[in-house]
């Protein structure tokens, strides 16, 4: 069958991501090979320490865990073994059940950022995966070749809003024409490309979950990434403050405060459980 841009063949992420947060709780686990969590697990910080390391988180949680979120830049700092390593995380995480986040981040124009979407939301791409995050900044309408592919493979896209780096707000709290900030301008995209989208849009927004306020609309009607649990300061107790109304729809993610637990797999587990229940009761209220 032919595809065009508007055809959706396969159910839509936010549909998928609705499901696996309704039934395996919220919590995202980030997978962030660093060279200090490497050697924290008595692993050298080489190609086969990667592997391991990335193995032990899949093997361990996949089966369990709404969303991972691999952090592309600690694969692709061993060059093409690495990035060997991170399409089998892939396979194998998203063959166990749980929904695949590349965290690349990539933002480009014309035919570059088509080679990014084809990349990450194709399907016959070795990187498939069920979503990515994208930057915004060179203007919205530039990830349209993103918003495109993820439409027909059924994919989601993140694009980043409202980040927790204070660099961040001299660009996203900045006055657009108009006089809204530039971050509720992408977060007024965002809502349009979710329109009408039942259960869950599936274009996203990144919100750093250590923000002290959003200043900003975030019912777009799809998800919120919210990076910053755990190490970097946050805890699922703020979200409700953080994001209010659209709580149900923000996707928390761990990383450090989960992985550090490892090598041994029912560490990593009892870890990831003890946030999914945190983030359970501080959604619900209990």
């Amino acid at each position: 069958m032919t595809s065009t841009p508007h055809q959706v063949e396969f159910e839509p992420f936010g549909a998928r991501l609705r499901r696996a947060m309704d039934t395996r709780g919220q919590l995202c686990v980030g997978i962030d090979p660093h060279s200090a969590l490497l050697t924290g697990w008595g692993l050298n910080d080489d190609v086969a320490g990667l592997e391991r390391f990335t193995m032990t988180v899949v093997e361990a949680l996949a089966d369990r865990t709404a969303v991972f979120k691999p952090q592309s830049a600690f694969f692709e700092r061993f060059g093409s073994r690495g990035i060997a390593v991170l399409e089998r995380a892939v396979a194998e995480a998203r063959a166990a059940g749980v929904l695949v986040l590349m965290d690349a981040k990539r933002g480009d124009i014309g035919s570059t950022m088509a080679a990014y979407a084809a990349t990450y939301l194709e399907k016959d791409s070795p990187l498939f995966s069920d979503a990515v995050t994208v930057s915004p900044y060179l203007g919205f309408e530039s990830l349209r070749p993103a918003l495109d592919a993820a439409r027909i493979s059924g994919s989601g896209v993140f694009v980043l809003a409202l980040t927790s780096n204070p660099e961040g707000a001299q660009v996203q709290r900045a006055t657009a024409a108009g006089g809204a900030s530039v971050a509720q301008v992408m977060l007024d995209h965002m809502a349009a490309e979710n329109a009408g989208a039942r259960p869950l849009g599936s274009v996203g927004a990144v919100v750093g979950a250590t923000l002290s306020e959003a200043g900003a609309d975030l019912d777009i009607n799809g998800p919120l990434l919210a990076p910053g649990i755990g190490a970097q300061g946050a805890t699922p107790a703020g979200l409700p403050a953080l994001f209010g109304s659209a709580v149900a729809n923000v996707v928390p993610s761990v990383s450090r405060d989960v992985l550090r637990h490892g090598p041994d797999a029912a560490g990593l587990r009892e870890a990831a459980a003890r946030f999914t229940d945190e983030v359970r009761a501080a959604v619900s209220g209990g």
